[in-house]
């Protein structure tokens, strides 16, 4: 959205899109840090899943 369309909304739909994008940010964070989380878990995990099958 441009300057000059954000001058003609009014205060009560600024602080409404400004919520909406506060929850989406939060959301996309959060997703951030499962997506991070997993791969972590997966690199570490990666080691000793690779020697228990090369034992068999």
């Amino acid at each position: 959205m441009r300057e000059s369309e954000l001058a003609v909304i009014g205060d009560a739909e600024l602080v409404e899109e400004l919520s909406m994008l506060t929850t989406q940010t939060a959301r996309m964070r959060s997703r951030m840090a499962d997506i991070m989380a997993e791969l972590e878990r997966r690199r570490c995990g990666r080691p000793a899943q690779h020697a228990a099958s090369a034992r068999r």
